[in-house]
């Protein structure tokens, strides 16, 4: 195709252009004793917007470093944040095989639906899809990822509409002195192919960094043998990524840096006719002196995908819907941070942005197209937020901050052009309307002792209505859902109590947590006729998701680490007028426990051991369509035979688990076993 062609073009202009590190000041990498545990020694710029240690926080942070990702067996950055407590993908489906418009975030049990409860950011911009609220992973080459952190519990305060739940955010690498560069490759089953790499250079007052990546996998076959037809097909995925960004010093302690970032990806959904392909471009533009910060971005981006409607015996199937999605999204920000008389650091700052999207779609019955839909509108808001940081005597640390967020829908319609004479015309313009959101939060740490600190925290948090929720509809299987633009804002009261336990190289953290949801945003059934199963995107009254967290850390010196966590989430409907029939019944999606465990070793060899065990879940909002318990085990072994050369081995779902995702009303299974193998080359990188 031709933008198939002019895609690969741009990544070789950008990649040849001087390139530099990334839209935000990652902070640096923990000093201290090397066999300490990472629960309280690993720093985090997510929790207050700048750098602090996860052991000074009254947040629940958690943080995916460096070296434990090298030692991932998956290739994806969303694969590798499952080994966080209490993160969860909708579906349980990575990116390589899951449709975009699924992968959306939950953490602690917020996020019933493919749009994300989470806000995710890659240096401090969004990664979210401005128009459905979901992620595109690929979007990230992996080896220019430094760490990945991820803060638990509604954070508006800081990060307004989207941190319902929380926030994951990628910190990018930066470039060190002189030049480096890292490159891997690797092959595996079901076609696996990709290689990435990423290269700094720097000097004077310059520098540097590009990172690309490409992958591309043949899938596997999703729908499970006892339901499989004539018609399925394996789901598969191919994409490119670049991130490039070039910076210079000014001023002494300024920079100045633009960044940009590009993707384009194709993927197969499973029947000759179910298909999407995305391309999103997107640039930054920022500037750090003393205490001010100031990011501009835009971006500007296309979905489309085709629908189709499969016979029960799934022998055949008809295309239904052709989708074309374009959205262009802005932001501005700027911030002030500043330490006052030594015992009270400030942050705070003003934000800015407008998102324009729109579905346009033709529908289609027995091949001949039948009408033409155009739905969309235009989401502005602003916001300013503060917040405090008390240190009011050695073992007391109080925070406290506010945020204040405005946002309006303008321009929202839908109209239904008829192609043939059985079809109605239909006109809708809807009134423009506004929301504002108070977000809060107050914490505090106690220091008990040098072994243990206690916490607690409440807050206030939010989450507009994406115009994909408001505008547009989808199908999936036998199951329809309709967009609804009477939609408003999702808010949630929340609070959580922890302690944390540190003696030597082990440490023992423990939160629970309770957080009610109201006007909560869900797929509602309205109606089943045969086997065709119609939802629609509705508020309901209340949600509540309690829960414990457990995180244990082990190291011996700095070569070996184990961690493991366990997460308790009682998540479900507390009361729904419309429908009082849903109250009581759990959120679909959402285990009740999840359990992780890993065990890494860096020597001439590397090892790497990663387990995950999901309990059961609902696929339905009724309950009736149950998604059964999973055990995974992923296990990476690495070997070095030459001077920054090493050869590695990457094995997922090595016991080939079968992993119900979904029921629509077929079972659909996760990706079985996969064995990769792989070079990786360093020269230069710290």
């Amino acid at each position: 195709m031709p933008r198939r062609r002019l895609a690969w073009v741009a990544l070789l202009v950008i990649g040849s252009a001087p390139l530099a590190r990334g839209e935000a000041e990652p902070a640096p990498p923990a000093t201290g004793d090397p066999s300490r545990p990472r629960l309280v020694d690993q720093v985090t710029v997510t929790a207050t917007r700048g750098d602090t240690r996860t052991g000074d926080n009254p947040a629940s942070v958690a943080v995916v470093d460096r070296t434990t990702l090298d030692v991932t067996a998956a290739p994806t950055v969303d694969d590798a944040l499952r080994q966080v407590v209490g993160f969860g993908l909708f579906r349980r489906l990575g990116s390589r095989t899951a449709n975009p418009t699924v992968q959306g975030v939950s953490l602690r049990g917020l996020g019933a639906s493919g749009a994300s409860r989470a806000l995710v950011l890659v240096d401090g911009l969004p990664l979210n899809d401005p128009f459905g609220g979901w992620v595109y992973w690929g979007r990230v080459p992996r080896l220019g990822v430094e760490r990945l952190e991820a803060l638990r519990g509604g954070s508006s305060d800081l990060y307004g509409s989207g941190a319902l739940g929380g926030v994951a955010q990628i910190v990018s690498r930066r470039p060190g002195p002189g030049r480096g560069l890292e490159a891997e490759t690797s092959a595996g089953g079901s076609g696996h192919v990709d290689g990435v790499v990423t290269a700094h250079a720097g000097g004077g007052a310059w520098s540097g960094r590009v990172s690309i990546q490409a992958l591309h996998t043949d899938g596997h076959q999703a729908v499970d043998p006892s339901d499989r037809g004539s018609v399925d097909r394996p789901v598969a995925s191919r994409h490119v990524a670049v991130d490039a960004t070039t910076e210079r010093r000014v001023g002494g302690d300024g920079r100045l840096f633009l960044r940009a970032m590009y993707y384009d990806e194709a993927r197969e959904n499973g029947t000759p006719l179910q298909e999407n392909d995305t391309g999103i471009g997107l640039a930054a533009a920022g500037f750090d002196r003393g205490p001010w910060s100031l990011r501009l971005w835009g971006s500007s981006q296309e979905l489309r995908q085709a629908f189709s409607a499969v016979a029960p015996d799934r022998g055949t199937e008809r295309l239904t819907r052709l989708q074309r999605v374009p959205a262009d999204a802005a932001g501005l920000s700027g911030q002030w941070s500043r330490a006052l008389g030594g015992h009270n650091h400030l942050v705070a700052g003003l934000e800015g942005r407008r998102v324009s999207g729109s579905t346009h779609e033709t529908g289609s019955i027995g091949g001949a197209a039948t009408s033409e839909l155009d739905a969309g509108g235009t989401q502005l808001s602003a916001a300013a937020f503060v917040s405090d940081r008390f240190q009011a005597h050695p073992r007391w640390l109080l925070t406290a901050a506010g945020r204040l967020d405005v946002w309006a829908q303008r321009d929202g319609h839908s109209f239904l052009t008829p192609l043939v004479a059985t079809v109605d015309t239909a006109e809708s313009r809807f009134t423009n309307r506004s929301e504002t959101a108070l977000s809060p939060r107050l914490g505090v740490l106690f220091r008990a002792s040098s072994v243990v600190a206690l916490s607690a925290s409440a807050y206030g948090a939010f989450r507009g209505p994406t115009l994909n929720e408001l505008y547009r509809g989808f199908r999936v299987g036998q199951t329809v859902t309709r967009a609804n633009p009477a939609l408003v804002a999702e808010r949630l009261w929340g609070g959580e109590l922890g302690a944390l336990l540190a003696r030597g190289p082990l440490a023992l953290r423990l939160t629970v947590f309770d957080a009610e949801v109201r006007d909560a945003v869900a797929n509602v059934t309205v109606e089943t006729t045969g086997s065709l199963v119609t939802r629609q995107r509705r508020n309901l009254g209340r949600v509540r998701s309690t829960g414990l967290e457990v995180e244990a850390e082990a190291r011996a010196g700095a070569r070996s680490t184990v961690t493991a966590g366990y997460t308790l989430i009682d998540s479900r409907v507390r009361s729904f007028a419309a429908d009082p029939t849903l109250e009581g019944r759990k959120l679909p999606h959402i285990p009740r426990h999840q359990a992780v465990l890993q065990a890494r070793y860096d020597s001439d060899w590397r090892l790497g051991l990663q387990a995950r065990w999901v309990g059961d879940a609902w696929e339905d909002d009724r309950n009736t369509l149950v998604l059964d318990s999973a055990f995974l085990l992923d296990l990476f072994v690495a070997r070095r035979i030459a001077s920054g050369l090493e050869v590695f081995a990457a094995a997922e779902n090595l016991l080939d688990a079968d992993v119900v995702v979904g029921r629509t009303p077929v079972r659909k299974l996760g990706a079985p076993r996969m064995i990769r193998g792989g070079l990786r080359f360093r020269a230069g990188v710290r």
